[in-house]
């Protein structure tokens, strides 16, 4: 293999393990800041060892071993030290204590999952919201700097400022490696629910890159959502933001065909929809609403997107999408959670709804808002929406103008296509008929 071949392959690994890595050390060292060095350091020796000796048999299992033995010698170190200045070490030995397997503990642990605890601590109370989101989705979904940044729509110096800020506060509060329980544990929900579903987004329509998908991080957020809903099940929002993952997730199979080229929502071959993940998105989506009746409330944003997202699973084909329904769960949704970001959608659904004139005016009212000034979304909506206006030398400004924005090579090569199907629209004949350019992706 030569030395290019085995940095990919360092580089996927540690994609798909570093969360799992610095979860388990961070376990060993309460320092959730200490815990990414020493990852980040078995990384380092994983890419100065690998090229010369070769590829281990379990790359996972030799960066987790890595860095485990990278946190015990500095805890050994760090008990020398405070034995020689004659201080009580019980923290430091209870911690080395924890860096071996104990069967019975973990036996009895409610969650038994690294992961979900080091999200946990991720968003502890004790930072803010915009921390404790860009912490985790660093943490657990091993997403970039940039990859935040395009996730919240901020520039990338702020989200730098505040993972290092958020490492910072929780190393001087000492904040414990442990799960929260009772009260406290459903007040930091909302962050946490937050933090899965910013990591799936990321997954299922990745911001960056030649993959139009990351499935490892959609599994990730997925089995973390299907943790989190057995450990609090009385929550209907953990319910909806579970069967909204389900049931994309159940699309996966049809959104490339078989050259990895993307396939939108309105062309895909939905017999390749995974049927048993749009039951289980479906069930959950009744817990949803069972414990939302059951506590005499409505449903929340997740589960309201959950409905939507059902209303295309029930739909055989294309032209059974319930539109008018959907139009009004984003009309829900934007009076719940209003956003920029949702009145986008809701244009595309109202214009599936009531026609092109009716989505494009609500996104003439979107043109000036400051968060989506460079998000490649809005301006693929609006071409898509003059182009079926016959309005085509706009939509080709804006279809080309959305191609400059986005920074996935795939999302690229199709926005640039639809681009080029308003120049083979113009050399055509009045009395051809109408044509329309494939749907715009807001989400497939």
């Amino acid at each position: 293999m030569t030395a290019n071949a085995v940095h990919r392959t360092i580089e996927a690994v540690w994609r798909i393990e570093s969360a799992r890595i610095i979860a388990a050390v961070a376990r060993m060292l309460r320092d959730v800041g200490l815990a990414e060095e020493m990852a980040q350091e078995a990384l380092v020796s994983a890419l100065e060892t690998w090229p010369a000796a070769g590829l281990p048999a379990n790359p996972a299992a030799w960066l987790m071993t890595a860095a485990r033995n990278r946190a015990l010698d500095w805890l050994r170190h760090r008990k020398l030290e405070q034995a020689r200045e004659g201080e009580l070490a019980f923290e430091i030995e209870s911690q080395l204590q924890d860096a071996a397997p104990d069967l019975e503990r973990d036996a009895h642990d409610r969650i038994g999952d690294d992961l979900l605890r080091l999200v946990f601590i991720a968003c502890h109370p004790v930072l803010p919201t915009e921390g404790r989101v860009a912490l985790t989705l660093r943490l657990l979904g091993g997403l970039t700097t940039d990859e935040i940044a395009r996730a919240f729509l901020v520039p990338e110096a702020t989200v730098a400022q505040r993972i290092v800020r958020a490492k910072r506060t929780l190393a001087e509060a000492r904040v414990p490696f442990d799960v929260p329980v009772g009260h406290e544990l459903v007040q930091r929900l909302a962050s946490v629910l937050q933090v899965i579903y910013l990591v799936y987004n990321e997954g299922y329509a990745a911001s960056a890159g030649a993959d139009w998908m990351r499935p490892a991080l959609c599994d990730e957020a997925l089995r973390l959502g299907r943790i989190l809903a057995g450990l609090v099940p009385g929550e209907s929002e953990v319910h909806g933001l579970v069967a909204l993952m389900e049931i994309q997730s159940s699309r996966a199979r049809a959104r490339t065909d078989a050259q990895g080229v993307p396939v939108l929502l309105l062309d895909q071959d939905r017999s390749r929809w995974d049927q048993l993940l749009i039951r289980r998105g479906l069930a959950a989506l009744a817990r949803a609403e069972q414990v939302a009746a059951e506590r005499g409330k409505a449903l929340g944003p997740y589960a309201l997107q959950a409905a939507i997202a059902a209303c295309h699973a029930r739909a055989r084909r294309a032209g059974d999408t319930p539109w008018t329904g959907i139009a009004a769960l984003y009309d829900a949704l934007a009076q719940l959670a209003p956003s920029p970001v949702v009145e986008l959608n809701r244009a595309v659904a109202v214009a599936m709804a009531f026609g092109p004139a009716a989505g494009l005016e609500i996104v003439e009212d979107l043109l000036d808002e400051p968060v989506l000034r460079h998000y490649h979304l809005l301006p693929s909506v609006r071409g898509d929406f003059l182009f079926k206006l016959g309005r085509l030398a706009e939509a080709r400004a804006e279809l080309e103008r959305a191609a400059g924005l986005t920074q996935n090579e795939r999302e690229r090569t199709l926005l640039l296509e639809r681009a080029a199907a308003c120049v083979a629209r113009q050399v055509t004949t009045v009395g051809q008929g109408s044509c329309t350019a494939p749907s715009a992706r807001v989400r497939t």
